[in-house]
């Protein structure tokens, strides 16, 4: 098995985030191994190479928000690419209880190569 950086663990776990689902900075870290490390979860989404093609507008904060500034380009594109996936974005907020991906204890043991 190969082993993967911090920043790439990041990477395949929003890669797996299904469509029509959403997952908090926060929970990205946990899932990659990397607790508490919500912002380096931003910072890898960030220095994402664009031919990974990552569903990056899955990813929002633990309060259900887009973190961009509203009225920003990257706040009218996140917004837009989850409305494109059936989520309801209102004002900027997501409902976890509704759209957070709950992946269960099969799925992340037969998934996560790490």
């Amino acid at each position: 098995m190969t082993k993967l950086t911090p920043m790439e663990r990041i990477w395949f776990i929003v890669n797996i985030i299904p469509q029509g689902t959403v997952l908090p900075y926060g929970i990205v870290a946990d899932l990659a191994g990397l607790p508490g490390r919500a912002r380096y979860v931003s910072r890898a989404l960030k220095l994402a190479p664009e031919t990974l093609a990552l569903p990056w507008h899955r990813v929002i904060n633990s309060q259900g928000r887009i973190s961009f500034a509203k009225n920003t380009e990257p706040f009218q594109t996140q917004q837009e690419l989850l409305r494109l996936e059936g989520i309801t974005v209102n004002v900027g907020k997501v409902s976890l209880s509704q759209y957070q991906w709950k992946p269960d204890l099969a799925t992340l043991v037969m998934t996560l190569p790490f």
